[in-house]
């Protein structure tokens, strides 16, 4: 990024370490604090020097260990400023106590290993600042190959970066912080959804059950009669008008009291009468082969669980449906045969032309296009049942007229958020998140 920056370099690493510093502060480092800024030679260790300045004018009693002499023209007039300022600069040496480190090693930068010295700085309890990176945290994967220093915050610049995204990036960073140093340009790679990107229709006041959005849930095989159950009453509880369930085998009885239950050939018969088929919820791989009538028919399907399945998946788009499918990495890795991640995700998406809802954390949702991530899960929605609540919200959101993608990031952003809601008052199932969605439906 500082390659493609065309802007007063100077300038920006001095906005850059004046951020570091502030962020230092809130993590505790005030007058007579004992800190330690490790900095490596690149202009990531030239944002740590401009730091150990504005600490020391807070009163800090700050040193610099530098992993090597400073290597870039900002670096080198950033630690001569630094020296000029009165801050200690030495040689990287064994870790002796301080209040709290600022890691300004590699950040971004590309390396080969981690220095037996930085590693040693690892192991040391105690707060720690990072500089864009924690150190030894791949920046395009998320990815630790050795060990990595393990941040309570992490200043980065103008945008989230992948790593602070990925892999063991949001349990490594803390806190990431984006300052706004007046860099510009470029073009992003993903988009983090928020609040605003979840999208909640409303209902027209002269609205009816048939009329406000309806779900056909496919599924509920004999002895997992219950995914069905959590997916249907899901779609109902975010907002779809009418939701029946479609079971295999020679008995239709009634699942649920307000969850019309038919067999697969009267679902057939029906299926005009609903917006989205929901498929998979429940369903037995024996099972699979009496709903493909189903999904051949269907126009707007959403392939979930049991219904991912290659047969499925191209039973589905022979009549030209919109598809929408949403695996966790595993059945991914299955349909796709490559390992699971954003560009496969987007790559899988192009090549089908399906929209593709990867479960996660970050959920990754994309149809050909820059993959969004929502972040909103946590590891409370790790349960048996919460997958099939899931796949009921998206089917009602697209049922309730958003398109699949814009379905699927809504439902996996407010899925979360009901998640974290119910996590508060003790361990979260499906029942006890079916019992909070609706109360961000609308």
């Amino acid at each position: 990024m500082d390659e493609a920056f065309t802007g007063d370099l100077d300038q920006a690493m001095d906005r850059a370490g004046f951020a570091v510093a502030l962020a230092a502060a809130r993590r505790g480092a005030g007058y007579g604090a004992k800190v330690v800024v490790l900095a490596g030679p690149g202009n990531n260790g030239g944002d740590g020097y401009v730091a150990a300045r504005y600490l020391r004018d807070r009163g800090c009693s700050v040193e610099v260990q530098m992993l090597k002499e400073p290597a870039t023209a900002q670096s080198i007039e950033a630690a001569a400023r630094a020296q000029a300022a009165g801050v200690p600069i030495v040689p990287m040496a064994d870790p002796a106590p301080c209040d709290l480190v600022v890691d300004a090693v590699f950040g971004g930068g590309g390396r080969s290993g981690t220095p037996d010295l930085v590693r040693a700085w690892m192991e040391v309890g105690g707060p720690v600042v990072a500089v864009d990176y924690p150190t030894g945290l791949d920046p395009n994967t998320g990815k630790v190959s050795d060990r990595a220093f393990h941040a309570v915050e992490t200043v980065t610049f103008q945008c989230l970066k992948t790593g602070h995204v990925r892999g063991r990036g949001p349990d490594l960073c803390g806190t990431v912080t984006v300052a706004d140093i007046g860099m510009q340009g470029g073009e992003p790679s993903m988009f983090v959804a928020e609040a605003s990107d979840a999208a909640l229709p409303g209902r027209p006041r002269e609205g009816h059950k048939w009329s406000v959005g309806s779900v056909l849930v496919v599924g509920g095989s004999p002895a997992l009669r219950g995914a069905a159950i959590y997916a249907g009453k899901a779609a109902l509880e975010f907002g779809a008008g009418s939701v029946g369930v479609a079971v295999p085998g020679e008995d239709p009885a009634q699942i649920s009291p307000e969850l019309p239950t038919m067999d697969l050939d009267d679902a057939l018969l029906a299926l005009a009468k609903f917006d989205v088929v929901l498929a998979g919820p429940g369903l037995a791989a024996e099972d699979l082969d009496p709903v493909i009538p189903i999904l051949r028919a269907a126009t707007r399907l959403i392939l979930d669980a049991g219904a991912l399945h290659a047969g499925a998946l191209e039973a589905a788009l022979e009549n030209d449906a919109e598809v929408l499918i949403t695996p966790h990495s595993g059945e991914f890795e299955r349909i796709a045969e490559t390992e699971s991640g954003a560009f496969a995700a987007r790559a899988l998406a192009t090549k089908l032309g399906i929209a593709v809802l990867l479960k996660g954390n970050p959920t990754v949702i994309t149809e050909g296009d820059r993959p969004i991530l929502v972040r909103s899960g946590g590891p409370e929605l790790a349960s048996i049942g919460t997958g099939d609540v899931l796949a009921g919200m998206v089917g009602a959101l697209w049922a309730r007229g958003l398109s699949p993608v814009d379905a699927a990031v809504s439902g996996a952003y407010w899925h979360g958020i009901a998640g974290a809601d119910a996590a508060g008052d003790g361990t979260v199932t499906a029942s006890r998140l079916l019992d909070r969605i609706g109360r961000h439906a609308w």
